[in-house]
């Protein structure tokens, strides 16, 4: 019963960003404005982690699963994606790439700003 109230939070959220997706004019995906809405559900307090986390962990373990029907379909669809493969492969490395980059930087620097402010906290 914990779960499936848990899950009910997460969908009603992602039911939210459904909604925020029909009334905003914006390029940006529903599933996106869910994930944006629950951080900030999150950050502010309105929702406790513990009231979402065990759900969270159940999706986050099932994931791969849930690309087995998407890798079916690229499958079926090969001689399609043929004369595409090798920009996309490109674009794919080089964009996987970049991200690594920017989050081990990003992360470095949040690292940097917490041991400073520990320092100034411990003084």
């Amino acid at each position: 019963m914990k779960i499936l109230r848990q899950f009910s939070i997460i969908l009603f959220l992602s039911f939210l960003g459904e909604g925020l997706k029909m009334l905003l004019p914006l390029p940006i995906p529903a599933s996106v404005y869910g994930l944006m809405l629950m951080l900030l559900a999150l950050c502010t307090g309105i929702l406790k982690v513990e009231q979402v986390k065990d759900a969270a962990v159940f999706l986050i373990e099932i994931m791969p699963v849930m690309f087995i029907p998407a890798a079916v379909g690229l499958l079926e669809s090969w001689d399609a994606l043929r004369p595409v493969v090798v920009p996309v492969l490109m674009i794919t490395v080089i964009t996987t790439v970049i991200v690594i980059a920017v989050t081990g930087l990003v992360t470095q620097i949040m690292i940097r700003k917490r041991r400073k402010k520990n320092e100034r906290v411990s003084e």
